[in-house]
């Protein structure tokens, strides 16, 4: 595995940044996600080396490669973790904690690229590229938290999102879709990691809400992702207010 991987990465080398997106391009094409990440990290580093950041298609890109590698081993991690009947428990453990390396390591990695290259080359820019990174930052430490018992993935999830929703507040409208898909995804993480369903709710409620407000803003570009962002917020706010009153009876 290493050797092949040691292939791919010396496939990249040499080359100029529009070679390397090719490249990135061709590998989403071919459904190689894992070969797409290592192509779009050596394309991360070329830009940052020339303090560039990424334009939105290839931001686009990144999300995508590592969207697709660590959303396969989440769902295999689910899988496992759900349980088989006559199976021998000890060794599924075992499996599942191969694949909890495999998810951590990949998510770290993640953070790293962002944190290491591209936050810093977007810092204080109060635009929708620093949030849409910070929101990815508390994407991958909520991953993590999903099956590692660590408090400080936990509190760096909260730390990213909280950082992301104040210059989101600022700067974005309240029906842009990277405002909206974070308060979805910070939302989510109040609920099912930090356990706390009334934040979860109040900042879905608050995002919709305003979001309703001015509908009537929204271009026809944005138009599609923006409404359904806010149904997935609307059918949490319903699961969540109707567990909780089933649990209040």
């Amino acid at each position: 595995m290493s050797s092949t991987i040691s292939e791919i990465e010396a496939l990249a080398d040499g080359l100029d940044i529009a070679k390397v997106v090719e490249l990135v391009r061709i590998a989403e094409t071919a459904e190689r996600y894992e070969d797409m990440c290592v192509f779009v990290k050596k394309l991360v580093k070329l830009k940052a080396a020339k303090g560039e950041d990424l334009d939105v298609d290839e931001r686009n890109l990144l999300s995508v490669a590592y969207k697709n590698v660590v959303g396969q081993a989440r769902s295999s991690w689910r899988t496992l973790n759900a349980g088989f009947d006559d199976c021998d428990q000890d060794l599924i453990d075992k499996y599942k904690a191969i694949i909890e390396d495999q998810l951590e390591k990949i998510c770290l990695e993640i953070i790293q690229l962002l944190t290491e290259n591209l936050c810093k080359t977007v810092e204080g820019n109060g635009d929708e590229t620093e949030v849409f990174y910070l929101k990815m930052c508390g994407d991958y430490y909520r991953y993590m938290s999903e099956f590692k018992e660590d408090q400080k993935y936990k509190d760096a999830a909260e730390e990213n999102y909280k950082k992301a929703m104040d210059v989101a507040e600022k700067n974005l409208n309240e029906t842009h879709p990277t405002r909206l898909g974070l308060a979805l995804n910070f939302s989510v993480c109040y609920y099912e990691i930090l356990k706390e369903p009334e934040k979860a709710c109040d900042l879905a409620k608050k995002s919709f809400d305003a979001a309703i407000e001015k509908l009537d803003t929204l271009n026809d570009a944005s138009y599609k992702d923006s409404t359904l962002i806010m149904q997935l917020l609307r059918d949490n706010l319903t699961l969540w207010t109707s567990s909780d009153d089933a649990e209040d009876q």
